[in-house]
């Protein structure tokens, strides 16, 4: 017998707001329906892009400005590995699930496939918090960025409102002050542009 595991309805939360949205992009042109579903999907690749970025500019910059973009990819995953758990704890059911029956560019994800908080929402947001203390121009265009995933989640029909604004402040609350921590490893840095490494830690320019 398959047992089928207790699951929070948030749909009490905003799931006026949540329909209000969808119904929206049933009304909405085409092309901007596609051009949201592909960055829902897609978009994450480009704060993946802005990081390698931040590591490349970091090359001319002093010893604390590289341990900060070199510890951006990992403290972004750790928000994600975060969100991850803070979803099973919760357990909260797509709004596809809570109400079914609402148009969504989205296919309804399986069962327990969790909603609350939004992973995309975390990533993005840390990506852009950690960005904001590492280079201020490349999170100029992370920020907005990341405003974008988060209104393109609950647009497709994958996210209450409140599963985006969860993940987006657990992203920042994370990633804004470990960034800053992550001076503390200039010394290695430091060390590290002396020898083998110093291609990839130092520009030659």
């Amino acid at each position: 017998m398959t047992v089928t595991p207790l699951a929070f309805d948030g749909s009490g939360l905003d799931g006026g707001l949540y329909t209000a949205v969808t119904r929206a992009a049933r009304d909405a042109p085409w092309l901007l329906n596609d051009t949201a579903s592909a960055w829902s999907a897609l978009g994450l690749t480009a704060f993946a892009a802005l990081m390698l970025a931040a590591w490349w500019r970091a090359r001319r910059a002093d010893a604390p400005v590289m341990a900060r973009a070199l510890a951006v990819p990992l403290i972004v995953a750790l928000a994600y590995g975060v969100n991850v758990a803070l979803k099973e704890l919760v357990r909260e059911d797509r709004p596809c699930r809570s109400l079914p029956g609402r148009f969504t560019l989205e296919a309804c994800p399986a069962p327990g496939d969790w909603s609350f908080p939004s992973n995309h929402a975390a990533v993005a947001f840390a990506a852009a918090a950690a960005l904001w203390v590492v280079d201020r121009v490349l999170a100029a265009g992370a920020v907005p960025a990341a405003l974008m995933m988060a209104a393109s989640r609950v647009w497709v029909g994958a996210h209450y409102p409140h599963d985006v604004a969860a993940g987006a402040l657990l992203g920042v609350a994370l990633a804004a002050p470990l960034t800053v921590s992550a001076a503390r490893g200039a010394p290695w840095v430091a060390r590290a542009r002396k020898g083998p490494l110093r291609a990839l830690l130092l520009s030659s320019v």
